[in-house]
């Protein structure tokens, strides 16, 4: 058994639900097992299943094929508001004018 993390974070809050797993357990099935549905009732539940995942502030490019090591956090990533590239050039565009 491994004792890993899942947090998740909205603007005003965040969670961290403390997970003991076994061992091969994916970054995706950790998230399914930390309940987050019921602890952000006010969010769609495919809201988790289909969110991006990181470990440690790291990308996962296939959640569903990463097995957890003892220690980890994976963290729900919410979707960009805004894309950045967008937001850049606006930000250049009030500065000159």
């Amino acid at each position: 058994m491994l004792d890993v993390e899942v947090a998740y974070a909205l603007p005003d809050r965040q969670r961290i639900f403390p997970l003991t797993v076994p061992e091969g357990t994916t970054a995706r099935q950790a998230v399914a097992m930390a309940g987050l549905e019921a602890a952000f009732p006010e969010l769609p539940p495919a809201t988790f299943r289909k969110a991006d995942l990181g470990i440690f502030g790291k990308r996962l490019r296939d959640p569903a094929a990463v097995r957890l090591r003892a220690g980890d956090r994976v963290e729900v990533y919410r979707p960009l508001q805004i894309d950045p590239k967008a937001a850049r050039s606006e930000r250049a565009a009030r500065e000159k004018g």
